[in-house]
């Protein structure tokens, strides 16, 4: 079985190694740090394990990762430097239920994974505990920043963008039209970036989707596609989306292309 695993941290080498080389073991997605993404991909994608890759996290981030651990019944994997584990631990006591420390080879953290989780048993459902034992956990503020959703099939596409915005946008991705509606039924954004050309549905079809849902209908979107045929241009142009960018996607044109749409 392909084991789910839920991919967070700063740390883009190790989780390029999952995206890239360990496919064939497990099926991932990325979320921000941002508090209200992680909970929303819990739920929906319902990940067997949470695996952090740490890259001079921060002591908020760590925490409210904690306060995760013991709301959600969800194991927990911690990967990085010997001495950001050991900082982790500190911060977030009995959090972790493995720590693999680096230097690592994705085959060894792919072995070492699919032997931790085959020595776990079979888990229930998973239940929410609003007032665990150790924390009452609260919903954080909201906060200032812009939320996007990238919507595409090409995991070296997602990073790309990722890098693009992280600094200025709250990020979360999608590797298909079918992962992005069901974020989407739990979660808002700001903005959509969506391929045109994806396995299953394509682009169109997903944002026909979303303009027959009253709850997503007035979500701007803004199609990213590598096609040029002027019949697909304006099959996609039909649907008014808010922006159209060709690929390879120029990083100044994109962030101004988002500008004046969100701001």
């Amino acid at each position: 079985m392909k084991y789910r695993l839920l991919l967070m941290g700063r740390s883009n080498s190790v989780m390029d190694d999952f995206f890239k080389k360990m496919l064939n073991s497990f099926e991932v997605i990325s979320t921000s740090a941002r508090y209200e993404d992680i909970i929303c991909h819990i739920k929906y994608f319902r990940p067997d394990a949470f695996v952090y890759c740490l890259n001079k996290e921060s002591r908020e981030t760590i925490n409210n990762i904690a306060t995760i651990k013991y709301k959600y019944k969800i194991p927990f994997i911690v990967i990085g430097a010997e001495e950001e584990c050991v900082e982790f631990e500190k911060i977030a006591v009995n959090v972790s239920d493995l720590i693999l420390v680096k230097p690592l080879t994705a085959s060894f953290i792919q072995e070492r994974v699919i032997r931790f989780m085959e020595s776990r048993p079979e888990p229930d459902e998973m239940e929410v505990d609003n007032k665990g034992p150790f924390f009452e956990v609260q919903e954080p503020e909201p906060e200032p920043r812009k939320h996007i959703l990238v919507v595409d099939d090409s995991v070296i596409m997602l990073k790309v963008i990722k890098e693009h915005l992280s600094n200025q946008y709250d990020i979360a991705t999608a590797t298909s039209g079918r992962i992005a509606l069901r974020f989407l039924e739990r979660k808002m954004t700001d903005l959509v970036l969506l391929d045109y050309q994806m396995p299953e549905e394509d682009g169109v079809a997903v944002l026909e989707k979303l303009r027959a849902n009253e709850a997503t209908k007035d979500i701007p979107v803004i199609f990213l596609t590598g096609i040029t045929e002027r019949d697909k241009i304006q099959k996609a142009l039909v649907m008014k989306p808010q922006g159209y960018l060709l690929k390879p996607i120029d990083k100044e044109k994109l962030l101004e292309a988002i500008h004046n749409v969100i701001g």
